[in-house]
């Protein structure tokens, strides 16, 4: 944590606001904290989260969609669906916001080191894995990584997140990008078709290598198959529940899965891990 009252969040100004899709429905917020001393002590590896406050309106978890190898900016990308995410989308950049975190426990940097990756993502949830891939691909980081291979899905092109980075993606000769869409649209060039369908088509090796599935619970469901079809021993399938919590701290109780915590002990589990706790996930 990065202030000794884990109810206390720190305060942060929003210096930008993008929207990320052809609808207004989501938009990635850039803060900096108020205090230099904050952000020095607020520490993150990819993986992890934050809990947003708006003032007078409450407070709900956020995966962290920046890089901790980015330093002075601190992203999070935020669907419209609710009160807080309604109260967050109607901010304007000078505005102040509250920061609890980080929480949880970040990707598992150790066990993924030296290996192949294979990131499976759709929709939304691909905020965090973009924080990953942005942390592998920088200059100081990427040689401790070995081959990486991203299949990303959504339901059209103009639903997809991060445009710009994803066309600077398709440039590197050590990134294989595979995008698609449920539905194409005029213009469209790449794959048609279910994320699941993607990764059996691409075939990506179990040799040396982690996948990490994160996205709609459908989406997870249906690749699932798809990954055990490949020979991806259940230990190195990274699956995350960010869906499942809520104060962040493993106080209230809405997040546990038998004896596990969501926010404490996740959010990144194994499939060997989660298939030793009861079917809730």
């Amino acid at each position: 944590m990065s202030t000794d009252n884990p109810y206390l969040p720190l305060l942060a100004r929003i210096d930008r606001i993008s929207v990320e899709t052809e609808h207004p429905s989501i938009k990635t917020f850039d803060l900096t904290f108020l205090r230099k001393e904050d952000e020095e002590r607020f520490h993150y590896l990819p993986g992890q989260f934050a809990e947003l406050s708006v003032f007078g309106k409450g407070e709900a978890p956020f995966g962290i969609a920046s890089s901790p190898s980015q330093p002075g900016v601190l992203q999070f990308t935020v669907s419209k669906a609710g009160l807080l995410t309604s109260a967050l989308h109607v901010m304007e950049r000078g505005q102040i916001l509250g920061v609890r975190g980080p929480l949880g426990s970040p990707f598992p940097q150790d066990e993924i080191q030296g290996r192949d990756l294979v990131i499976i993502s759709g929709g939304f949830g691909f905020t965090t894995p973009r924080s990953l891939i942005n942390h592998i691909l920088h200059r100081d980081n990427r040689q401790r990584f070995g081959e990486l291979t991203v299949v990303y899905g959504a339901r059209t092109p103009g639903m997809l997140l991060y445009k710009s980075e994803l066309s600077q993606w398709r440039q590197r000769d050590d990134l294989r990008l595979h995008l698609t869409v449920d539905t194409a649209e005029d213009g469209w060039e790449g794959r048609v078709g279910f994320v699941p369908d993607v990764v059996r088509e691409v075939s990506p090796s179990p040799q040396n290598a982690y996948a990490l599935v994160c996205g709609p619970p459908a989406m997870i469901r249906f690749t699932l198959p798809v990954l055990e079809e490949l020979a991806f021993p259940p230990e190195r399938i990274l699956l995350s529940l960010e869906m499942k919590m809520k104060c962040g701290i493993g106080m209230c109780g809405r997040c546990n899965i038998g004896n596990k915590y969501v926010c404490r002990d996740g959010p990144t589990f194994s499939l060997a891990e989660l298939n030793q706790l009861p079917p809730e996930h």
